[in-house]
């Protein structure tokens, strides 16, 4: 999507550079493997969680009893006459599994110089999805089926730590039908795989797609609306026509992302295969010319909120709902999922039911998903802030690390910092990249977070899973820092990135104009 164009055509730029944030991380939990370390636990109540350092980074919080992990109920502040019971709950004991990415290097200045130019990245792709300032307007438990499930990985073994799922592209022979390993973003809308015959591909770990070898592909033609204003709102430009060796006109997509990669083929039409699922005549982009920060994946699958994402053209089928759950652990052999269709009570494996909250369009920015946040807590006491309610919050898959109003931001640091360590006081370290608020926790194996927790428009509360509060920097703890940052003005948009959605069912239902929240332990593996 164009640099110029709508701010919703960059918001998939950063999701495989950022991915790589946690694998550069699971470092720490190969060390403590390596020096006898054993079972970690984890004491989490609803208000603050014990953590072991050893395996703070991506480590799937989950506790195992009688063969089903147990997730923790989601904070609340709900008066003094909770406060015994969410004691009580704090005596909760969670193991975290241990895995070990082995596609980082593992030298720790190496390592730091990588975080430092990763974090930078996913600080360019925050930037990426503000509008320009001047130009800035306010504005059940049980396992069920749902209508198509696909599992979601952390994309470690593709060099991404963003989230990939696998897409079977291609009909009418089992010949001509292949998987695709693609890069799920809610924050994008067309979606494409590099095809042969490939001018400029960078590197995958799948076969090129070969639209020869499928006799249900076919070019869309310039006539057609998916090449005009479809295009247009899926990308920012519309399609432009040129004429094939073969003398008939095709349609032409060019997407440009604010870090200056693109993708750039064919528009067409496929069978696509989701979970069991066959969808005849998908409109997707048959990239000719791929460059960028997408890891060793095929593509990228939208899940925006325009005519040509996943969501729309299969609403029809899946009613406009989805949903999904992000593992916390890098390992490949943990598996989350991606739903589509609309679920019930029984869809899926949350442990609290699923809480709404409004799902708020901004015309100007199309594609995104927003919503209201009307308060915050950390660690149960509240947080009061001239930002919050005051602009749109946007949910975002591809975004790594929040990104909160100044007021916000301040406002949940000081509650942070008062309370964690209290009586302890941990030493200060310095910040790293946009991380500002980091401490020394050399020798310590386990530290009690204060978690925070989004109260959202119409009642719903939303608690960061421990993994999601800290951010280990350095694998011996000299380095671990609160695992949000500060938009640079009061006015820009907020994002909620995918670090602080882990172990969550978020469900996006476009047709009830409403976003759904459980806890979930989102490891099944």
């Amino acid at each position: 999507m164009a640099a110029s164009s709508s701010s919703c055509a960059r918001a998939h730029h950063l999701l495989s550079v950022l991915a790589l944030l946690a694998a550069a991380f699971s470092v720490t939990a190969a060390s403590s493997s390596a020096n006898g370390g054993g079972s970690v636990v984890v004491a989490v109540g609803k208000k603050s969680a014990v953590l072991s350092l050893r395996e703070l980074e991506w480590a799937a919080a989950a506790r195992k009893i009688r063969g089903r992990y147990v997730q923790p109920m989601q904070a609340q502040i709900l008066g003094e006459h909770k406060k015994a019971e969410s004691a009580r709950r704090a005596a909760t004991v969670l193991k975290l599994k241990q895995h070990l990415p082995t596609t980082i290097r593992s030298q720790p200045a190496g390592t730091e110089r990588y975080l430092t130019r990763l974090l930078a990245a996913d600080e360019a792709r925050a930037a990426s999805l503000q509008l320009p300032r001047e130009a800035s307007t306010q504005s059940g438990s049980g396992r069920g089926q749902a209508v198509a499930e696909v599992p979601l990985t952390s994309g470690i073994r593709f060099q991404t730590l963003n989230y990939v799922t696998t897409i079977a592209l291609g009909g009418e022979s089992a010949g001509a039908v292949a998987n695709f390993t693609v890069i799920v973003d809610t924050g994008s809308d067309l979606t494409w795989v590099q095809c042969k015959p490939c001018r400029y591909c960078y590197s995958q770990q799948d076969p090129l797609f070969d639209p020869t070898g499928s006799a249900t592909y076919a070019a869309v033609p310039c006539n057609a609306s998916a090449c005009a204003a479809s295009l247009k709102d899926a990308t920012g430009a519309p399609g432009t026509c040129a004429r094939s060796g073969s003398g008939s006109e095709r349609c032409y997509y060019a997407l440009a992302y604010g870090d200056g990669s693109f993708s750039r083929g064919v528009l067409a039409t496929d069978t696509v295969g989701l979970g069991g699922a066959s969808l005849e005549g998908f409109v997707f982009g048959c990239g000719l010319s791929n460059r960028g920060l997408f890891g060793g994946t095929a593509g990228l699958m939208g899940l925006g909120r325009t005519e040509l994402s996943l969501v729309s053209q299969t609403s029809s089928r899946f009613g406009g709902v989805f949903s999904y759950c992000l593992p916390a652990t890098t390992s490949g052999d943990s598996t989350g999922s991606l739903s589509l269709g609309r679920g019930d009570s029984s869809a899926y494996r949350n442990t609290t039911a699923v809480a709404y909250t409004r799902m708020i369009a901004d015309p100007a920015q199309p594609p995104f998903y927003f919503m209201n946040v009307t308060g915050a807590t950390v660690g149960g006491a509240a947080v009061t802030a001239s930002g919050l309610g005051a602009r749109n919050v946007l949910i975002d898959s591809g975004t790594v690390i929040s990104r909160l109003a100044p007021s916000v931001y301040h406002a949940i640091r000081s509650e942070f910092t008062l309370q964690f360590g209290a009586g302890t006081r941990y030493p200060a370290a310095p910040g790293f990249s946009i991380l500002d608020t980091c401490y020394n926790l050399t020798g310590i194996d386990e530290v009690k977070v204060p978690l925070l927790t989004l109260q959202l428009e119409g009642g719903a509360d939303v608690t960061v899973d421990p993994a999601g509060m800290l951010f280990m920097v350095r694998k011996d703890g000299s380095q671990v820092c609160l695992a949000m940052a500060s938009l640079p003005y009061e006015d820009q948009m907020p994002i909620i990135g995918n670090y602080q959605q882990k172990n969550k069912r978020v469900v996006y239902d476009t047709v009830g104009s409403r976003l759904g929240f459980a806890d979930e332990d989102c490891s099944y593996i």
